[in-house]
């Protein structure tokens, strides 16, 4: 939450599980709010640790609502959907809620349509307000102050993972299916192969980069503006390039940004969440290290390749024909960069 402040976030969706304590006044006793059962027609705010007073606002979607639209068939009719939002608004000014994107028309067919009929149509007749997060904080600044529940190891929360975070580092005990005695063994050693590349990455990024880049971090993070505008890149340089920088020296960094792209792509959430290590999701994840390892060789770096490989032996498939990671990453991982970089002839 500290970073969110830092980086000028005004404000954050939570799962009400996330909650763990409030109160009024910053001289007030906190209050602790059982489990689930934080209020979420309103809004509140975090205080950043430092004592600056920054903050940013928080809002808890309202639990039942969500499941209700995800789970229970909600999005078969606009009218009963307006219906539970009056229900939950009896109990405050904002009803809340937050779901999946692919649960409008992916997960439900024609749930998009139920949900546009809904605040169009149905909610307007009635006395609803249809706004957004940003307008409500312009009517209603948060009063009451909250502080998170960071699982039971203390390491954070999440939306979908009742261990904290745990889906995303071992063996939790969240999965998706699978066959009966399958285990997710495999998160905690894909997890520090992945961390290995990227610090190695972060110390040749910091060397290499301080040399071409003012701020190799600073630049780092303003680089998303030329992959959503690439008639930026002579701008991006203009703020973040060290001095007037050759073709030659601008394509250098270039690669090394994309380098840092690829190490966070690695940790895309989703290659966490399912069955087994031989998933789709997991194998698109270790082509972004395979990807940051070529990159690195275009270079002229040392890679770590050999010892990155020996520790994703240690994660498991849970399909003994698959084997380990280190044979998936081999088999579908590198040899699938090295097809795809192939030259492509047109007649």
């Amino acid at each position: 939450m500290a970073l969110l402040i830092e980086q000028g976030l005004r404000y954050v969706i939570l799962a009400p599980e996330q909650a763990g304590r409030v109160r009024v006044h910053s001289t007030d006793a906190w209050a602790d709010v059982p489990t689930g059962s934080i209020n979420s027609t309103r809004a509140y705010k975090y205080l950043h640790k430092d004592g600056s007073g920054r903050s940013i606002g928080v809002f808890f979607y309202h639990g039942g609502l969500a499941r209700a639209i995800a789970f229970e068939q909600a999005l078969s009719s606009s009218q009963a959907l307006v219906e539970r939002f009056i229900q939950v608004g009896q109990s405050g000014h904002l009803v809340n809620v937050a779901t999946d994107g692919e649960t409008y028309g992916h997960h439900f067919k024609f749930g998009d349509l139920c949900l546009a009929h809904a605040l169009e149509i149905e909610a307007k007749r009635t006395s609803f307000w249809i706004t957004n997060y940003g307008e409500y904080l312009d009517h209603h600044p948060p009063e009451v102050e909250v502080d998170l529940n960071l699982g039971s190891k203390g390491e954070g929360s999440s939306w979908s993972c009742a261990h904290g975070v745990g889906r995303w580092l071992r063996d939790c005990g969240c999965h998706t299916g699978g066959e009966a005695g399958w285990n997710q063994g495999w998160r905690g050693p894909l997890r520090d192969a992945l961390n290995f590349l990227r610090d190695d990455a972060a110390e040749k990024f910091q060397e290499a980069g301080s040399v071409l880049l003012k701020d190799p971090w600073a630049a780092r993070n303003d680089y998303v503006k030329v992959l959503l505008d690439p008639d930026k890149v002579s701008e991006f340089f203009a703020q973040h390039g060290d001095s007037d920088l050759s073709v030659r020296e601008r394509d250098l960094a270039l690669a090394l940004l994309e380098i840092q792209r690829n190490a966070l792509l690695m940790f895309t959430s989703c290659a966490w969440f399912f069955s087994d290590l031989a998933g789709i999701e997991t194998i698109q994840i270790m082509r972004y290290a395979a990807r940051l390892i070529d990159l690195q060789n275009e270079l002229g770096f040392d890679t770590p390749r050999t010892r990155f490989i020996e520790m994703m032996a240690e994660a498991k498939s849970n399909d003994a024909e698959k084997g380990n990671g280190a044979d998936i990453f081999l088999r579908y991982a590198e040899r699938a960069g090295e097809i795809n970089s192939e030259p492509v002839v047109i007649q």
